[in-house]
């Protein structure tokens, strides 16, 4: 089992930016078939080392977190393939 960490810190951090942000990423179980589990978590101590937004992907295998990378991006003007 592979656990993947993302930290976010976006541009805009209002709190329904946040909650759009979450929900897509939420949203990623149904699209993408290799993730096998995934947590979304989101900032409570509001310092300013925090990060707005913490994801959480469990995949089986390394192979199939780097299919993941190379077909799916999450920011804007990665390369790769689709953008979520």
């Amino acid at each position: 089992m592979i656990t993947h960490v993302v930290l976010f810190k976006l541009k805009e951090s209002s709190p329904d930016a946040i909650a759009r942000t979450v929900k897509m990423l939420k949203g990623l179980v149904g699209k993408v078939p290799r993730i096998r589990g995934l947590e979304v978590g989101t900032d409570v101590l509001k310092s300013q080392r925090s990060y707005d937004i913490s994801l959480t992907v469990k995949f089986d295998s390394l192979n199939d977190l780097e299919a993941y990378q190379t077909a799916y991006s999450l920011r804007e003007g990665s390369g790769g393939g689709s953008r979520l």
